[in-house]
């Protein structure tokens, strides 16, 4: 995704700043299948697990609980569309990118999905997943 120049980052009630330049999750760049995207978060294949991931669209880790319930819905959304009805569950560690708020839809085979299938790729928010 490319990002305009959002200025100088600003601070909400949370702390949290609108975007940070050095933050991987904060570029959002759609190299992988997107489930969904608004103003609050956006929900895609993560690159390093191939599970679906939310993003909270502010640099942070501690939204607001409406906006954190309002974002694992989405993922259980995308969760449960990519491995159907209780085929996950929800992983609210941040282990590669510690300072802003994601979190995974893990199925069973989560550890092993990156090395046993190709990865997905982006078409578009809300298209059909395709592989590489």
């Amino acid at each position: 995704m490319s990002t305009a120049d959002p200025g100088p980052a600003e601070s909400s009630s949370t702390g949290a700043a609108a975007y940070d330049d050095d933050c991987e999750l904060c570029e959002a760049a759609r190299f992988t299948h997107w489930y969904y995207e608004d103003e609050l978060c956006w929900v895609a294949d993560c690159e390093v697990c191939a599970t679906p991931m939310v993003v909270w669209k502010r640099h942070g880790t501690e939204p607001p609980a409406a906006e954190l319930e309002a974002m694992l819905a989405r993922l259980v959304q995308a969760g449960e569309e990519r491995f159907g009805p209780d085929g996950g569950v929800v992983d609210q560690v941040m282990r590669q990118i510690p300072d802003h708020f994601h979190a995974h839809y893990r199925d069973a085979d989560w550890m092993s999905r990156r090395w046993m299938e190709p990865p997905s790729r982006y078409t578009g928010v809300g298209t059909p997943r395709e592989t590489r």
